[in-house]
């Protein structure tokens, strides 16, 4: 007699990693979330939404990429789920908008209930940290497809945002200042480029190099910082234009998308000095520098566009949140192009 089993499916693994996770999930909670018994469905009181005079919903989806290759040769497997929220819901704070709740999958060769809840763990306290619930998810076993220990992990995230309070290029000015917000590290993009990097010289990830306070290892499963929170407080302080998040393209490519057709931002690259992990990869993988700028985030990792007399007050307010952040350029007359 054959079973669901011997196909490479076990049901009882599955079940023992929710209960693993059940405890960490029940951290990253609102007001707003209704629980469903069944467990089929994520619900969330829509009520809250009718304090706003026109609420747009706004919506994002991403995943952490080969990041969680990384993750997988080191067994650790609680960064890539801050990587995930991170990837996700500080695309919605660009606009403006509150993250209010999120669900992930996870596609794995094979179940074990550990791994899955040092996985949803991460995507808990993530969210946690960015005011958002975590109101469901999906695991699914694909024997065959994968092997036993790979997996691969995505999200998705609703947020709401005053119409009349949404930002964005239509708001940006000539003569915008332009913060800059520090990446904790390489965050969630470029990953393909630097497993090519470890494949094509001698770092590996066990590597001590002399730059770095750890391993290579370590240092590249750094969690993407989550801005959400950060970029909210400076919006509800006034004077911010416009975000950016310095995700794949670089800093350029994600900039520019937030201008308008007539305006440019000249960026100054004296401004700050990209961490180390950023030089070590290109001197070991000899990667030309447009091609750094158009893989990697260089330690700018969110981008605001404030009102010249709104930056002093910003960076004092990023600076007391934790939030390393500079005077990174301004915007001027042009056709929508940003210059690095």
């Amino acid at each position: 007699m054959t079973s669901y089993q011997d196909a490479g499916v076990d049901i009882a693994a599955g079940e023992r990693a929710v209960e693993l996770m059940r405890a960490r999930v029940a951290r990253a909670r609102r007001p707003e979330v209704v629980d469903d018994a069944s467990g089929f469905a994520g619900l969330f009181d829509a009520s809250a939404l009718l304090r706003y005079r026109r609420p747009l919903l706004a919506t994002s989806t991403d995943g952490v990429g080969t990041k969680v290759d990384l993750a997988r040769r080191l067994g650790v497997y609680d960064t890539v789920g801050h990587d995930l929220v991170g990837m996700v819901v500080d695309d919605l704070a660009v606009c403006g908008a509150e993250p209010l709740f999120m669900t992930d999958y996870i596609a794995c060769g094979k179940v074990v209930p550990e791994r899955i809840a040092d996985i949803v763990g991460g995507i808990a306290e993530a969210c946690a940290l960015a005011g958002c619930a975590l109101v469901g998810g999906e695991t699914a076993e694909h024997p065959g497809l994968l092997e036993p220990d790979e997996f691969d992990i995505a999200g998705a995230a609703t947020g709401v945002v005053e119409a009349d309070e949404m930002l964005g290029p239509d708001r940006v000015r000539p003569g915008d200042a332009i913060v800059a917000l520090a990446s904790s590290g390489i965050h969630s993009n470029g990953y393909s480029l630097v497993r090519h990097v470890l494949r094509n010289s001698d770092l590996t990830l066990e590597s001590r190099p002399a730059e770095l306070d750890r391993t290579l290892g370590e240092e590249l499963l750094t969690p993407t910082r989550i801005y959400a929170r950060d970029c909210l407080a400076l919006a509800r302080a006034g004077g911010v234009r416009a975000f950016a998040h310095i995700t794949g393209g670089g800093l350029a490519a994600n900039l520019a998308r937030s201008l308008p057709a007539t305006v440019d931002a000249r960026l100054d690259r004296s401004s700050w000095t990209p961490p180390p992990i950023f030089t070590l990869l290109q001197e070991h993988g000899g990667i030309p520098q447009p091609e750094m700028d158009r893989t990697f985030n260089l330690g700018v990792g969110m981008v605001a566009v404030v009102a010249p007399d709104a930056a002093d007050a910003a960076l004092r307010l990023l600076a007391s949140r934790d939030v390393p952040a500079w005077i990174l350029g301004e915007t001027t007359e042009g056709t929508g192009a940003c210059h690095l």
